[in-house]
C-alpha cells in the first residue's frame, strides 16, 4: 500500500521563490529591495507579486509610508491602492451580498475608493502600468462600476498586455451572473481570449473557469459534475486541455499551479479520474484552493479531489 500524502502545500512561496524574496524584504521593510524584484518581472510576474503584497494584512503602514515618501512612483501607488483592496475585500468576506453587514460594505467600499484615488493617478501618469490597471479591474467590481467600465479598463491593460491572464480572471468574475454578467457574455469573453493566445498558453484555463463557475454556482458537487459531463462542456474542457496543459509548449510559468490545479477539479468532477489524476501528480505536493473554495473548505477540498483522484485514477 502506498505511504499516505503529505498535506498539500498551499503557500505561493513554495511554487514561486520570488515571492519569498519579495515577502523578507517587506518584513525587513525594504523598500529598495522590493523595488527592484517587482522591476525584474515581467508584468505577469509583477501583478503575482503586488497581488501577493496586498494580501499580506500587516502592510499597510510601511506601504503608506512608502507612497507618502515616493508618491509619484508608480509601485509604490500601485502597492498601496493593492493593500487597499485586498483589506477591503477581507472585511467584505467571500459571501455572498446578502450575507455581509452594512458596516461591512461601508467599510469595503470607502477602502476601495481610497484605492481607486491612487491608481487612478498612478494609470493617468503611467498609462502603461499595466499592475495598476489590473487592480482596477478588481476594484471596478468592488465598487459596481459596471460591465463597461470594467471592460474599458481591461482594454486599456490589453492594449500593453493582450493576454494578462490574472486581469482576464478578474474580467471574467466581472462578467459572471453574480456580479451582473450573464453566461452567454462571461463565455463569449472566454473565447474571445483563448483565441487569441498562442498554442501551450495558459489562458485556455479561463474555459474551465467559466464552466465551474456556472456548475458550481449552487455549491453542490453532485450537480456541477453532472452539468460538466454534458456534451459541450466536457467538448470545450478537452478542447482547453489540449490548448494549454496537454500541449507540449506549456510551460510552469507565473500562475501554472493554479492553472493545474483548476483542470484537475474540473476532470474530477468530471469523474474523469486518470486525466485528474496526472494533474495532481504534475502539481507534485504543490496546490491552489482558487475554484475549490465555492465547494467549502478550499484546502479540504482540495485534499479530498486529490485523494479520490489517486484512488480512482491512479498514483504515480
Amino acid at each position: 500500500m502506498p505511504a499516505p500524502l503529505p498535506p498539500p502545500e498551499f503557500s505561493a512561496a513554495a511554487a514561486y521563490p520570488q515571492v519569498s524574496a519579495g515577502r523578507a524584504a517587506l518584513a525587513a521593510g525594504d523598500w529598495p529591495a522590493l523595488r527592484a524584484l517587482l522591476e525584474e518581472q515581467d508584468p505577469h510576474g509583477r501583478t503575482f507579486l503586488v497581488d501577493d503584497v496586498g494580501g499580506t494584512p500587516d502592510a499597510g503602514k510601511f506601504l503608506h509610508d512608502v507612497h507618502t515618501e515616493h508618491p509619484e512612483d508608480p509601485l509604490a501607488g500601485t502597492l498601496l491602492g493593492a493593500y487597499l483592496i485586498g483589506a477591503g475585500w477581507r472585511i467584505r468576506s467571500a459571501k455572498r451580498a446578502q450575507y455581509v453587514s452594512q458596516q461591512q460594505f461601508a467599510q469595503f467600499s470607502d477602502h476601495l475608493c481610497r484605492a481607486e484615488q491612487v491608481l487612478i493617478d498612478v494609470t493617468a501618469r503611467h498609462p502603461a502600468e499595466v499592475t495598476a490597471w489590473a487592480q482596477r479591474i478588481t476594484s471596478a467590481r468592488g465598487l459596481e462600476a459596471g460591465q463597461a467600465e470594467a471592460r474599458r479598463r481591461y482594454d486599456r491593460l490589453a492594449a500593453h498586455e493582450p493576454h494578462h491572464l490574472a486581469a482576464q480572471t478578474q474580467l471574467l468574475q466581472q462578467l459572471c451572473p453574480k456580479w451582473g454578467g450573464s453566461w452567454e457574455r462571461a463565455h463569449a469573453f472566454v473565447r474571445e481570449c483563448v483565441e487569441a493566445v498562442p498554442p501551450g498558453a495558459p489562458n485556455a484555463v479561463l474555459v474551465v473557469e467559466a464552466y465551474l463557475e456556472q456548475a458550481l454556482h449552487h455549491g453542490k458537487a453532485s450537480v456541477a459534475g453532472e452539468f460538466l459531463r454534458g456534451q459541450r462542456a466536457r467538448a470545450e474542457i478537452h478542447d482547453a486541455a489540449r490548448r494549454s496543459i496537454w500541449h507540449p509548449e506549456f510551460r510552469h510559468g507565473w500562475d501554472w499551479v493554479s492553472v493545474r490545479s483548476t483542470f484537475a477539479l474540473a476532470f474530477a468532477l468530471m469523474q474523469e479520474w486518470t486525466p485528474a489524476a496526472q494533474q495532481y501528480a504534475a502539481l507534485g505536493n504543490l496546490g491552489s484552493t482558487w475554484m475549490y473554495e465555492h465547494l467549502g473548505d478550499g484546502a479540504k477540498e482540495f485534499q479530498r479531489f486529490r485523494d479520490k483522484a489517486y484512488a480512482k485514477g491512479g498514483r504515480p
